[in-house]
């Protein structure tokens, strides 16, 4: 009689992000990523102590895989803008993963080096070293909010985006002028949320990075 086959610790997070491309972390479980792999959730307890420790190591691969096509250069806005948008193609190829990364984060290897790179590139910029850890804080939390904003987005179906418009076109387009005086003189011109996300992005950025360096001394 054969053993049942053992996973490797690879195998288990290519199958997890697998199953993740097609589901949350919230229907995410372990005995169904057990179910997909044939084995029984006992058996990936010996890689992950829990379902939360998973996902934070199948989130750590995004990044991992961003700084891989990441090369520091230029000033430190430029260092801090690039490592932006690689973080945000990244989990633009896996949206699902976005969220899980703004709600567990990561302690491995990925996230060190995204962690390194931001705080050298701020402690380059001429900051006092008691303002880098400050600011850089505040930096991954605008990143993951508008990275895991514009991956709910991108995850909805193409039914539930033409409802959404549909909701949109009536609450804006429709808007009683006599109530909403402001949105009906702009509606034209009002966009959706989806819209121009990647302009939004980096002007969003621009701005807040801009704000760090009126504070540099």
């Amino acid at each position: 009689m054969t053993g049942r086959r053992r996973w490797s610790t690879e195998e288990i997070l290519d199958t997890a992000a697998d199953l993740l491309r097609t589901s949350d972390a919230e229907s995410f479980s372990v005995r169904k990523l057990a179910a997909s792999l044939g084995t029984d959730s006992s058996s990936l307890y010996r890689h992950f102590r829990n379902k939360t420790e998973l996902l934070r190591a199948v989130a750590d691969r995004i990044l991992l895989a961003a700084m891989n096509g990441y090369r520091p250069e230029g000033d430190w806005k430029q260092r801090v803008t690039a490592l932006a948008v690689h973080l945000r193609e990244a989990f633009g190829e896996q949206p699902q993963l976005a969220a899980v990364w703004g709600r567990y984060g990561s302690g491995g290897t990925g996230s060190r080096m995204v962690m390194e790179e931001l705080l050298q590139a701020l402690r380059a910029s001429g900051l006092p070293d008691e303002e880098v850890p400050v600011r850089y804080h505040r930096i991954v939390i605008l990143l993951a909010s508008l990275i895991a904003s514009e991956a709910g987005i991108s995850t909805i179906t193409a039914k539930e985006y033409e409802q959404g418009m549909e909701q949109f076109r009536v609450a804006v387009l429709g808007a009683d002028p006599d109530r909403f005086p402001a949105l009906a003189h702009f509606a034209r011109d009002i966009r959706p949320l989806g819209a121009d996300r990647r302009a939004a992005f980096e002007e969003i950025l621009a701005t807040h990075l801009a704000h760090i360096d009126a504070q540099i001394p």
